[in-house]
């Protein structure tokens, strides 16, 4: 296995002096902090590093984040890709997302499991918790000492990601930690954590814990048309603390897609396995053990039943959960 400072060599071989670099994210902490950790890397290596997302960014903590480490990201839609020279992904990869779509990536730096890694340069490590752990690595090997905004950034990846060392965590995330706890300004940490909710996530957490549905342990909810996906993962991870539940399905309906969030405990079968074989069929889906996500075509849904009407979907997600979990442990 190749050694960190040997992988870098090999990624920083992509890129020519005089080259434009376009990040792609799906953005979330850890995307976000691994592509501000790349444009540490590349600095005076290019011309010029660009990070654009193409999710909606709603979530008080991510939009803190955002400002208090000036990330810098730009809307994917707003810009001309063919003023870039390269292309690049971290924390997913191109099969993750239709937004991928149209760009040949010069590398991809991940760490969920392998599904379409084509690029010229990929680094992809499922035994990571987080992708932030991997480019912490990658400045730590190339003797860079990360700015207390980065190094925060970085940490709030892995904490968001690992769920505070709950979920999907190595000692390589826990070292890594360990080692930006020294660098990182705190402050930053504080209030980004404690930006969590708005009015809007408790009105909308306050109608799902209504009209919750528990199935063998699974709590079931759909919302219909949503304005933003990540109230879907607020309600995902706080229903998950509820006693006795050991998987969360949150689903809504946004753009002509039906969007739905898994989490679960660790101990059943996993998430992301189960969203691929439940769902696959019908647009993007899968994820980690613990969690999960699939965007799916209404159209698709409609062709294939016949319908996609608020009662049939909330009673179809849990139809083919059921059937693909199991009721068994695993």
């Amino acid at each position: 296995m190749s050694s960190n400072r040997e992988k870098i060599k090999r990624f920083f071989k992509q890129f020519k002096t005089n080259a434009k670099v376009l990040v792609i994210i799906n953005a979330d902490p850890d995307a976000i902090a691994s592509a501000m950790a790349i444009k540490r890397l590349l600095w005076r290596k290019v011309s010029e590093v660009a990070i654009a997302h193409f999710n909606r960014i709603s979530r008080p903590d991510n939009l803190t984040l955002i400002e208090l480490t000036d990330a810098g990201l730009v809307d994917l839609a707003s810009l001309d890709k063919t003023y870039f020279d390269n292309f690049m992904i971290v924390d997913s990869q191109p099969d993750h997302n239709a937004a991928f779509a149209g760009v040949t990536y010069d590398a991809i730096i991940d760490h969920h499991p392998v599904s379409a890694p084509d690029a010229a340069y990929t680094d992809i490590r499922p035994g990571y918790g987080a992708c932030s752990t991997i480019l912490n690595e990658y400045l730590k090997s190339w003797n860079i000492k990360p700015s207390g905004k980065l190094a925060a950034a970085l940490m709030m990846g892995i904490k968001t990601d690992t769920a505070d060392f709950t979920r999907q965590a190595s000692l390589k995330d826990i070292r890594a930690f360990q080692y930006l706890y020294k660098f990182a300004d705190n402050n930053i940490v504080t209030k980004v954590e404690r930006a969590f909710f708005t009015n809007e996530d408790l009105d909308f957490l306050g109608v799902a814990i209504k009209k919750r549905r528990v199935v063998n342990n699974r709590v079931f909810y759909h919302a219909g048309k949503i304005s933003k996906p990540d109230e879907l993962v607020v309600v995902a991870d706080f229903f998950l603390s509820i006693a006795g539940v050991n998987w969360s399905v949150i689903s809504g309906v946004m753009d002509r897609k039906l969007i739905i969030i898994l989490r679960n405990d660790g101990l059943r079968k996993g998430a992301g396995n189960t969203a691929k074989e439940a769902f696959s069929k019908y647009g993007s889906a899968g994820g980690h053990k613990t969690m999960a996500r699939a965007e799916l075509s209404l159209h698709l849904i409609r062709k294939d039943t016949g319908t996609a009407a608020r009662k049939f979907l909330a009673d179809w997600i849990i139809d083919r959960i059921e059937k693909t979990a199991g009721k068994k442990t695993e």
